[in-house]
């Protein structure tokens, strides 16, 4: 899968190909990767990624995301493939501020 990354950076855009080829190896998490992607839900802050869910908000970092099916199974979730597509490809809304400032905002 490393060269398929490789290539998706180079291309920086999802192919029919490519899109494929997520689903065949991901399945159910590929295509929900993929749709949010499409739909402009991974946005990219200073300090975080920030990936839109159905019910919520998940933080992604690296290969840590914040939602129940990373933290309490300890796997590679949705939100977290989602970012890598969307960074490979620069398909992510930019926020030039940091989240835990908006977050923390929205708590008070």
């Amino acid at each position: 899968m490393k060269d398929f990354w490789d290539r998706l950076r180079q291309r920086g855009c999802l192919t029919a190909d490519a899109r494929r080829r997520i689903e065949e190896v991901f399945g159910e998490r590929g295509r929900k990767a993929l749709r949010a992607v499409d739909e402009g839900r991974v946005k990219r802050y200073l300090d975080f990624f920030v990936v839109v869910g159905q019910s919520d908000e998940y933080v992604v970092e690296e290969d840590f995301c914040t939602c129940s099916d990373f933290v309490y199974r300890s796997r590679n979730c949705w939100h977290i493939l989602a970012v890598r597509i969307a960074e490979a490809t620069g398909e992510y809304e930019n926020y030039p501020l940091w989240y835990q400032d908006t977050w923390s905002k929205r708590v008070v």
